[in-house]
């Protein structure tokens, strides 16, 4: 029996066994579902003071019984690890914003702007303040542990259309296929006369 939780305020109980009828039953307390499959064909469903798994093996080895134990508790841990894990990137006392934020195994990447390495932006053009941008997210998202790879979104602000051409360029270079969805929206203008600012998401694979 293994239990997570401390304070009173939840209290989660997780216990594998072997049933005298050769079945493997994972009980998650305190939840009020119940599930049974019986030779993954036959499903009996109803209400127990308890979240019941049963799993009909038939005449499986002794072997494969720790295993499967072993994956159940595994992947119980690894779902409450992953919604546990919640923190801030380049958050810095007195800013309105994080760079970053991590949520489970996602990465939200907040828009990006392309100053140089002084934070000035006049006299760059849409190439250079592109290329800094596309630099910025891949610093934040190094930081959070994750890889180029991981973006699934991004979306791209950006003050002139007829400067879309020439961002395309620099992002087909830089962003690793496949290529992530992305959208374009063209803004009235930018914080700090900006041509472009770009935001992502990423999830870990």
């Amino acid at each position: 029996m293994w239990r997570f939780g401390r304070g009173g305020k939840w209290n989660v109980r997780l216990s594998c066994r072997e049933d005298n009828d050769g079945a493997l039953s994972i009980q998650i307390l305190p939840f009020g579902f119940f599930w049974r499959a019986k030779s993954c064909r036959a499903f009996e469903r109803g209400m127990l003071s308890s979240f019941t798994m049963r799993v009909m093996w038939g005449n499986y080895t002794r072997t494969i019984r720790p295993k499967v134990c072993r994956m159940a508790i595994l992947t119980f841990c690894s779902i409450a690890i992953a919604f546990g894990q919640s923190r801030a990137i380049g958050f810095e006392e007195g800013k309105p914003f994080s760079s970053g934020y991590v949520a489970g195994n996602t990465l939200y990447v907040a828009g990006q702007e392309g100053p140089d390495a002084n934070g000035k932006l006049a006299g760059l053009d849409i190439t250079q303040q592109t290329t800094n941008a596309i630099a910025s997210i891949e610093k934040i998202v190094q930081k959070a542990g994750f890889k180029m790879s991981d973006i699934v979104s991004v979306t791209v602000y950006i003050t002139d259309l007829n400067d879309v051409p020439k961002m395309n360029d620099v992002y087909k270079k830089l962003m690793p296929n496949p290529k992530p969805a992305r959208a374009t929206v063209q803004v009235a203008g930018l914080i700090g006369g900006a041509k472009i600012e770009i935001a992502a998401i990423a999830v870990k694979q």
